[in-house]
């Protein structure tokens, strides 16, 4: 793992190079959910950069679900579950936010994308994420 951190950097983060791999659920506003998978490329605690096999565009909620390195007690693989929005993207280079993130154990084999699990999850957290952003907007107004 490489630490990245440029003289001209404007981030307060230092970014961690770091292939992984992944799956990613995405949804937003008037788009269908599209699922994948792909690579991470670097992170840092606010976000995550990764390339993907969808094009993404930015606004759109994600969760991902990324193979962590670390075993559990030496013995069970673990995921580091991350929900977010994209934030800027390039061809299929996504930058994302973390705004939620959880460790759960993961099976002994790294799953196809089709078997992404559809239990709601991402679409219950944009929805909490929008009421938000609605309740902000209208206790300024």
């Amino acid at each position: 793992m490489e630490l990245i951190k440029k003289a001209n950097e404007r981030r307060s983060k230092y970014r961690f190079e770091m292939h992984r791999d992944l799956r990613y659920k995405m949804t937003g506003d008037g788009m269908p959910s599209a699922a994948g998978s792909g690579q991470t490329i670097n992170m840092c605690s606010e976000g995550v950069a990764f390339a993907a096999e969808h094009a993404m565009h930015a606004g759109a909620f994600v969760e991902l679900s990324i193979n962590w390195p670390v075993l559990l007690d030496d013995s069970c693989p673990m995921r580091l579950i991350v929900f977010g929005r994209v934030l800027r993207t390039s061809g299929r280079t996504v930058i994302t936010s973390i705004d939620k993130y959880e460790f759960r154990t993961a099976s002994r084999s790294f799953q196809a994308a089709a078997a992404v699990r559809s239990d709601g999850m991402l679409q219950r957290w944009a929805d909490g994420m929008r009421k938000g952003i609605v309740k902000g907007n209208l206790a300024r107004a």
